[in-house]
C-alpha cells in the first residue's frame, strides 16, 4: 500500500519549473493565478471543468431535518451551496491502473 502524501502548490510550481523552464517565482505565480481564476469562477457560481482531469461542481442543497446522533434530537440543517469533484473517466482509468 502506498504512503499518503500531499501534492502542494510548491510541488506544482517545481514541476512547472522543471518542465517549462520558468523561474521558481514565475512558476509559483502561474500556479497562484490558475488557482485564483478557478476560485473566482466557483465563487461566481460557475462550474470548473479541466478536460482529462475532472469537474468541480457547485450544488445547492435545500433545507432538511438532521438528527444529532448522540441525543437523537432533530435539528434543521440550513440550505447551503457545496462543492463536489467528479473525476473524468481518463483520470479514473489512470488511478485504476495504479
Amino acid at each position: 500500500m502506498r504512503s499518503m502524501s500531499t501534492l502542494t502548490r510548491a510541488d506544482l510550481a517545481e514541476a512547472i519549473n522543471r518542465k517549462v523552464g520558468l523561474s521558481r517565482s514565475e512558476s509559483l505565480s502561474m500556479v497562484e493565478t490558475i488557482l485564483e481564476h478557478m476560485s473566482s469562477a466557483l465563487e461566481d457560481g460557475e462550474n470548473v471543468k479541466i478536460s482529462g482531469f475532472g469537474t468541480f461542481l457547485l450544488r445547492d442543497k435545500g433545507q432538511r431535518i438532521g438528527r444529532n446522533p448522540k441525543t437523537g434530537v432533530e435539528v434543521p440543517i440550513t440550505p447551503r451551496r457545496v462543492l463536489t469533484f467528479r473525476a473524468s473517466q481518463m483520470l479514473k482509468d489512470r488511478i485504476a491502473r495504479g
